[in-house]
C-alpha cells in the first residue's frame, strides 16, 4: 500500500496551465502504480495540449504493453508518446513546435523506477533531500562542463531552455533510474514552476511535516505563489507505506 496526493495551479502569472498530471494507484497493465507530471510548452493552447496528450498516451500505452520489464514498458510509451506528438502537430500549424518534458514514477514493492524527459524532477526526501532525475536542460548542461555552479544556476537567464522533450525531435531519450527506498522516504513528482520558486531547504521541511498529504502539496504551492508563481506548479506526493518498504 502507499499513499499519494496531486496537485496542479496556474501560478500567479500565466493565462493557462500548461501542466498536466496522472495518479493512479491501482494497476496500469503490468504496473502496479502510476504518477505522471508533463509540463508543456507550444504557442496558443499548443503547450497544454502537448503535456495532455502526450500524458494520456504514455498511459494508454502502459495499460496495452505486454511486457514485463518497467524500464521497456515506460521507454516504448515515452516513445510512442513522442511519435503521436509530432505527428499531431504536422496536422495542425497552430501546433507547431508544441512538446512537453515528463517525468514518470512507479513503486514496485520497495523499488522505485523512474523516467523523465526534460527538466521536470523526482526528489526523494527523508533526512535529505535529494534529486534523483537529471534535467535536460542548457543550464545543467553548463554544470556539467564547469561553466557555472549551482548557485548561478538557480538565477541564470537561459535556465528555461531544455535540450530534451517529447515532441522536440522525430527521435526522443529518456533517462531511467532505479532506487531502493527506505522507511520514512518521501516521494515528490514536480514541475519546474514548484522548483524555480522554492528552495530544497524548504520542500524538505514541507514534506517531513506531521500533516496531511494534501495538506503538504498545498502548502508547496502556496509557497511558490508567495514567491512569485511564474509559472504553473505541479505537484505529486508519493507516501510508501513502512511495511512496503521495510527492509528483510
Amino acid at each position: 500500500m502507499l499513499r499519494s496526493y496531486a496537485i496542479t495551479d496556474i501560478g500567479q502569472r500565466r493565462q493557462l496551465n500548461q501542466d498536466f498530471i496522472y495518479l493512479s494507484e491501482t494497476p496500469i497493465g503490468n504496473l502496479p502504480n502510476v504518477f505522471i507530471v508533463a509540463d508543456g510548452m507550444g504557442g496558443h493552447n499548443a503547450g497544454e495540449l502537448a503535456s495532455r496528450y502526450a500524458v494520456e498516451t504514455i498511459v494508454d500505452e502502459i495499460a496495452l504493453s505486454f511486457e514485463k520489464n518497467p524500464v521497456m514498458i515506460l521507454g516504448k510509451a515515452i516513445e510512442k508518446a513522442n511519435t503521436n506528438t509530432r505527428q499531431k502537430a504536422k496536422e495542425d500549424k497552430h501546433l507547431t513546435g508544441m512538446g512537453t518534458t515528463v517525468v514518470i514514477a512507479t513503486c514496485i514493492g520497495k523499488y522505485l523506477e523512474v523516467a523523465n524527459v526534460g527538466d521536470s524532477r523526482l526528489y526523494v526526501v527523508n533526512d535529505k533531500i535529494e534529486q534523483i532525475t537529471v534535467d535536460h536542460s542548457l543550464v545543467e548542461e553548463m554544470i556539467r562542463m564547469g561553466g557555472i555552479d549551482r548557485a548561478a544556476a538557480r538565477n541564470h537567464p537561459d535556465k528555461n531552455i531544455i535540450t530534451r522533450a517529447i515532441g522536440a525531435r522525430d527521435t526522443v531519450e529518456a533517462d531511467f533510474f532505479n532506487l531502493e527506498l527506505n522507511t520514512g522516504d518521501i516521494v515528490l513528482l514536480c514541475s519546474d514552476g514548484l522548483t524555480n520558486m522554492v528552495d530544497d531547504d524548504t520542500i524538505q521541511h514541507v514534506l517531513k511535516q506531521k500533516i496531511s498529504l494534501k495538506e503538504r502539496a498545498e502548502e508547496l504551492v502556496a509557497i511558490a505563489n508567495q514567491n512569485g508563481g511564474k509559472d504553473n506548479i505541479s505537484v505529486i506526493i508519493i507516501e510508501p507505506l513502512t511495511d512496503e518498504v521495510e527492509h528483510d
